[in-house]
């Protein structure tokens, strides 16, 4: 602060200076009374203190020049403020140093804004996010190139991998990972968001997984391009770190593995789990047995407790306290570590407070690596505000189904179980929730959905014609035999590639075939949302037909498309909501 401030700038606790812009509904951080009011630090400019109002009041009209001194032509300068005595309420637009009780919706956005960042980055046992420019120089970037998306879109699903790594860095860390390790994928859970906001799904993919790394293009320090040859056989933990491996190679890794390709990584190594549960006042946890494991030096009693700093790390470190002593109970009480968290960052006072958001925010982006596409505070902030609208009910904790590896006498690693994991792959591939929540918008409008109620033809009098715009080569011809042989739809054709590519499955019709395509959309599990009253065309035959076009969430010949699968029974799956002990 100047001369004429109340006190020296590093006398002042830097949460006191956090106050909410009635206009954004959003909490600032201003430097000093003087200062701009900006939800971007800068550089403070120095200048004279003038008198006079600092703003125009309601209802006034025209320019105020009264009160002000002028120093260069048509160039007005403020006028000096004036101390004024303590209102008794604080004015409007302005906020006292003393919160009020009464949450307004800016203190409700920053609340649920910051407990979905925490959980994006902490779901791997570490991590955290930014609001101000000036941490953003805290955040580490790595250029994953074709590996990843080019940028974050805030109107579609995503899936995020966060990643884990037993990299030793940092006092105290000793007693963890491998000495000398450049940082193996040690935790790895793929995120994923819906596209509608409704659920989420949280994939751990266990170390031990054994798996096949493709070859790998990295941007070295100097800029120039490395291809690291790929691996057949070996864990997953091993795409990390190995030979210069990335964090791009590890997305790869994950893509070659399930299917899915991670759109962004954050990464962060032990030091972030210490950190993180220290600057929000520790995390409660909870186990069946008492816990005295000489190996990781964590000791807990039976029932709940609390944890932060280096027991919480040895909390989601141990191997030897539950279960069979292996790395897939870990994972279990990962989980339940982290659902603890996000329901402390939910319903605690941890982001009410000012000073715990500072020591949130420094401790986060000290310890978090991400890729280029995400590294700057504007994109970060949009993917935390796409996050908070998931309900934490809706957001499942499940790990890849895996069996012990058949290759092995002594089982130390596992392979993907092929009777369920592709199912779970294909359930996240096209957005389908492991919770009961609907899978399109909460309430679809009555035109659209009156789209599926009236008469419906006989099968053998509807008239179609498939065209593929986005399903795998052959989907066409596969559905069409499907139509004709089991589903009698006798009068289908199949008229090849559409001339661009969908998302989702449509059916064009005229209104006068109203009746036919309710009986198609009874057949293929259409929604009403996919039915798209238009016009017909003409078919081989001279006679109007509709137009049915697979999209990318074609699933197979027969295979409805309105969502209605069964999931397979899993072994390991738990809410966010959800209170467990670890045993």
């Amino acid at each position: 602060m100047d001369a004429q401030g109340r006190g020296r700038a590093d006398d002042v606790d830097p949460a006191d200076q956090w106050v909410l812009n009635p206009r954004t509904g959003e909490y600032e951080l201003r430097l000093s009374p003087s200062a701009p009011e900006s939800s971007v630090p800068g550089p403070r400019t120095q200048g004279p203190r003038t008198q006079g109002p600092r703003t125009q009041g309601p209802g006034t009209e025209g320019p105020r020049t009264a009160g002000r001194r002028t120093t260069a032509p048509g160039r007005e300068v403020p006028p000096q403020r004036r101390r004024r005595p303590e209102p008794e309420a604080p004015a409007p637009g302005r906020r006292g140093r003393r919160p009020e009780k009464k949450k307004s919706r800016g203190k409700r956005v920053l609340l649920w804004t910051g407990g979905s960042m925490a959980f994006v980055v902490l779901v791997a046992g570490v991590g955290g996010y930014v609001y101000l420019k000036h941490l953003e120089g805290n955040v580490s970037t790595t250029d994953v190139g074709t590996a990843g998306s080019s940028s974050f879109k805030k109107d579609e699903a995503f899936n995020i991998l966060i990643i884990g790594t037993d990299k030793r860095t940092g006092e105290g860390n000793e007693g963890y990972g491998d000495k000398g390790s450049a940082g193996h994928a040690d935790t790895n859970i793929l995120l994923h968001v819906a596209e509608d906001r409704s659920n989420a799904t949280a994939l751990s993919i266990p170390r031990d997984l054994i798996v096949d790394i493709p070859d790998c293009e990295t941007v070295q320090e100097d800029g120039t391009k490395k291809v690291i040859p790929g691996t057949s056989g070996v864990r997953f933990n091993q795409s990390l770190g190995d030979f210069g491996r990335d964090a791009g190679c590890t997305m790869r890794t994950v893509a070659e593995t399930t299917g899915i390709k991670p759109d962004h990584f954050m990464m962060a190594d032990f030091n972030a789990v210490k950190t993180l549960t220290t600057a929000v006042d520790g995390v409660d946890v909870c186990v069946e047995h008492a816990v005295d494991d000489p190996k990781s030096h964590l000791k807990l009693p039976a029932g709940e407790s609390k944890v932060e700093g280096e027991q919480a790390l040895a909390f989601v470190r141990t191997r030897h306290a539950f279960g069979n002593e292996g790395d897939l109970d870990r994972i279990k009480v990962q989980q339940q570590f982290l659902g603890s968290l996000m329901r402390k960052m939910a319903s605690g006072d941890t982001l009410t407070s000012p000073t715990k958001l500072v020591k949130l925010a420094e401790a986060a982006t000290k310890a978090l690596t991400v890729d280029k596409a995400i590294g700057k505070v504007g994109t970060l902030k949009d993917i935390a505000l796409e996050l908070k609208k998931v309900p934490t009910k809706n957001i499942t904790f499940t790990t890849v189904p895996v069996i012990d590896n058949p290759a092995e006498k002594v089982k130390a690693t596992v392979v993907v179980n092929e009777a369920k994991g592709p199912q779970v792959f294909d359930m996240i591939k096209n957005d389908i929730s492991f919770t009961e929540v609907e899978q399109k918008k909460k309430k679809e409008k009555a035109a659209v959905a009156a789209r599926l109620k009236g008469a419906k033809s006989e099968p053998g009098e509807v008239r179609v014609r498939v065209m593929n715009g986005g399903a795998p080569t052959g989907s066409a011809q596969q559905e069409l035999a499907y139509l004709q042989t089991q589903a009698g739809v006798s009068k289908s054709e199949n008229a090849g590639n559409a001339p661009a590519d969908i998302a989702k499955t449509t059916l064009e019709y005229a209104p006068d075939q109203a009746d036919q395509a309710r009986a198609l959309a009874e057949i293929l599990g259409l929604t009403g949302a996919a039915m798209k009253p238009g016009e017909s065309v003409t078919n081989s035959q001279g006679l109007p037909t509709m137009t049915l076009t697979l999209g990318k969430d074609f699933k197979g010949a027969g295979v409805k498309l309105d969502g209605s699968v069964k999931k397979p029974e899993l072994d390991t799956e738990s809410t966010a909501d959800q209170k467990l002990c670890a045993s």
